[in-house]
């Protein structure tokens, strides 16, 4: 599937061809801190169909507790998050942020991954009030 997207500020833009299958709801506590909220969603594309259109993203790399670097790529400007991709040799892929695809509700999680460290309460999120 061929998605688009972008920061919040529009400094950067990007296009890729993802495999709808690969989205996915990430609930380890490095997406947690990182996207300061309770878990992460993902899609994944190979490192040659992404294409970066404009703006060049500032990159962190942090340390997971298997003790692999990945490196995170955000927005210089506004901070959104863009995607996150391995460091060193190996096949590569970009873990694009599912908020920045324009495409988002066209791609639903197909799987969660660390659900030993989801928040308890989100199985409540039925129940609780919602406002349009």
């Amino acid at each position: 599937m061929k998605i688009d997207g972008g920061c919040h500020c529009g400094n950067i833009t990007y296009e890729a061809e993802v495999d709808p299958e690969k989205a996915a709801i990430c609930h380890c506590t490095d997406c947690q801190s990182l996207s300061g909220t309770a878990f992460r969603t993902v899609v994944i594309s190979l490192v040659d169909a992404f294409t970066l259109l404009s703006g060049e993203p500032k990159m962190y790399a942090k340390i997971g507790g298997s003790g692999a670097k990945r490196i995170q790529a955000f927005c210089p400007d506004c901070g959104s998050q863009i995607y996150a991709t391995s460091v060193g040799d190996g096949p590569k892929i970009y873990g694009i942020r599912l908020g920045t695809v324009r495409q988002r509700d066209e791609l639903p999680p197909k799987r969660q991954i660390w659900h030993r460290s989801a928040q308890k309460w989100l199985a409540d999120l039925g129940a609780i009030p919602t406002i349009d």
